[in-house]
């Protein structure tokens, strides 16, 4: 093998463990919909990691995030009381310049859905890791 070969091979296995940061990003701006519709928010997310896990937060007016639900490779769960109208598809892609997505869905709008949503890419918060995905 020739020496510069060589050396090529040894840089990219380094590469391969280089990491970026991850990152989500949710359009700015309010969505205005009519009661009884149904409508998408949008969420971008950039991860190298090949399972990430995607979380939507809802947070109503002086009131703090309540978890609504969890997006994964291979399974989804969803908090109780947002089983019926909330959906969401994990949309990933195998190109890297591609967009990888999570919108959320939310059918037959009521009144009381009225609030700020929040796309989250695990980890969502720091701290203790052996109380912090307890409830998972």
């Amino acid at each position: 093998m020739e020496p510069w070969l060589r050396n090529l091979l040894i840089l990219a296995a380094f590469c391969y463990e280089c990491r970026g940061e991850d990152s989500v990003t949710q359009p700015p701006g309010d969505v205005i919909a009519t009661e009884g519709e149904q409508v998408t928010l949008d969420c971008q997310f950039d991860t190298l990691d090949t399972s990430p896990y995607l979380f939507w937060y809802k947070q109503g007016a002086n009131d703090f995030p309540k978890y609504m639900l969890r997006r994964v490779t291979f399974g989804s769960d969803n908090a109780i009381e947002f089983q019926r109208r909330f959906d969401a598809h994990l949309n990933l892609t195998t190109f890297k310049s591609a967009s990888k997505s999570v919108p959320l869905t939310i059918q037959r709008l009521q009144l009381s859905d009225s609030a700020v949503y929040y796309c989250a890419l695990k980890p969502t918060v720091t701290g203790n890791s052996e109380t912090l995905y307890k409830n998972l």
